[in-house]
């Protein structure tokens, strides 16, 4: 996994391709115009090492949120996150 830059979004999103809660968290970020960066991950579970040094767990979607410092696992707790932090509510 490359360091982070001064240009790299502040939000990263762990994600597998063809994942639908991956896609849902997807398709929240891009709802609200939030700039993020995705990083895919190992197809095979027991392989999700990085996702597991961020979360504790090896499921995703993942998201790590420089701005607010916080990381979390889960799309249904990842878009509430999103819309309570960055929806017309925030």
């Amino acid at each position: 996994m490359s360091e982070s830059t001064p240009e790299d979004p502040p939000i990263t999103l762990y994600r597998l391709q063809a994942c639908p809660f991956c896609e849902r968290v997807v398709r929240t970020l891009e709802e609200h115009d939030l700039d993020y960066q995705s990083r895919f991950v190992e197809p095979l579970h027991s392989k999700r090492n990085a996702v597991k040094r961020l979360t504790g767990q090896r499921s995703v979607p993942a998201i790590v949120d420089e701005t607010t410092g916080v990381t979390m696992s889960e799309s249904e707790n990842i878009v509430e996150y999103i819309e309570t932090t960055y929806g017309t509510g925030a």
